[in-house]
């Protein structure tokens, strides 16, 4: 009789709208369930990942709480990507560090030390991995008898059409574990134009009909001869010169070339922010329609799949909130490629007891968190 494989199955903290989930789901990785303190990630992730949403605040849920999540028999896998916006770059040097997400990264640690799960993986900025609170984890990790693997992932190299870079941590207690390397080369990196450039043109300021969330932000006069006189990967220095904004014309401003500007359609296009849909916010311009990105190109160019759903039928498609949704979510295509690295891990290690790992682990002294 052939071996029966082996249930894997995930909790997904911070799970958001379910970017790291669906990938996980796509690798083959059963998904038990997601937590996240905002409300309107309930709908997206139980409609597209079809698995129990809890809205707790991680800070607040025990071990034990946690454990239960889990079904019986299954090599567990605790996901997470605790809000990175103390750690981004486009913080540019403000002190972040007495913000209420920092200690979000502890909290996990927590959690993982009271449940001891078989595998555990972040994700987050890359800056992340230069603060004390990331080494504390890592150590912490080690600590309990985990291999831990961190890399940062240029998002392209695995099938993402942007150039969002990410940093992603790999931990087991089964063995030695790796992130995965990206495997798609620059010559056949997805571009802008082999992902929206088959989608129904709208005008600025409408929505197609048959897909409320491809929907466009309205351009002010100013902005629509604005964009009329950019060229796909081009700058504002093309405008004429009554076009340029005030912040163009000083010294320090002359150097900010990716922003009011358009993407190019054969190149991957430039990180997906929570902003995307606003032309102004970055090179958010559509490579030949004059107005930005809408939603649903947003969560595209994310490499969601075109039909993922992000709000109730019968609730209203608002910009501010699903373009912090869709930006801040994880990339599905990189969790896919995590989840299988994590699916191989444990097929070489299936002949191992989960026991003998968990004993040493018990032995060991817990990090203070």
């Amino acid at each position: 009789m052939a071996a029966r494989p082996i249930k894997i199955s995930a909790v997904d903290l911070f799970c958001g709208v379910g970017g790291l989930s669906y990938g996980l789901l796509k690798a083959g990785i059963h998904v038990a369930a997601g937590v996240d303190v905002d409300d309107s990630c309930d709908y997206p992730f139980r409609a597209n990942i079809d698995a129990p949403f809890h809205r707790r605040d991680v800070r607040e849920i025990t071990a034990d709480e946690l454990a239960a999540m889990w079904p019986g028999k299954s090599v567990r896998v605790l996901a997470g990507c605790a809000p990175c916006q103390p750690f981004s770059s486009y913080r540019r040097g403000v002190d972040t560090s007495q913000e209420a997400q920092w200690p979000l990264v502890d909290e996990m640690l927590r959690l993982i030390a009271g449940t001891l799960p078989e595998i555990v993986t972040m994700e987050n900025v890359p800056r992340i991995v230069s603060t004390a609170i990331f080494r504390k984890f890592v150590v912490g990790l080690r600590e309990l008898g985990y291999s831990v693997d961190h890399s940062s992932c240029f998002c392209p190299a695995y099938g993402v059409p942007q150039r969002r870079r990410r940093m992603v941590l790999v931990a087991s207690l089964l063995g030695p574990i790796a992130v995965p390397k990206g495997t798609v080369p620059s010559s056949e990196y997805v571009t802008v134009r082999q992902r929206i450039e088959g989608l129904t043109p709208v005008e600025h300021g409408q929505a197609a009909a048959d897909d409320p969330l491809h929907k466009c932000r309205s351009l002010s006069d100013t902005n629509l001869k604005r964009i009329r006189q950019s060229k796909p990967g081009g700058t504002w220095e093309q405008w004429d010169e009554e076009l340029r904004a005030p912040c163009h014309r000083k010294a320090s401003g002359s150097t900010f070339r990716n922003v009011y500007a358009r993407m190019a359609w054969d190149e991957p296009a430039p990180t997906i922010t929570t902003l995307a849909y606003n032309y102004g916010a970055g090179r958010f311009g559509h490579p030949e329609q004059d107005r930005a990105l809408t939603l649903r190109e947003a969560a595209i160019l994310q490499s969601f799949p075109e039909e993922y759903e992000f709000v109730a039928p019968d609730q209203p498609v608002q910009f501010a909130p699903l373009g912090r949704l869709i930006g801040n979510a994880v990339p599905p295509r990189l969790a896919e490629a995590v989840g299988t690295a994590i699916v191989d891990h444990v097929a070489d290690h299936t002949k191992q007891k989960r026991s003998r790992p968990r004993a040493i682990v018990q032995q060991l002294p817990l990090p203070a968190v």
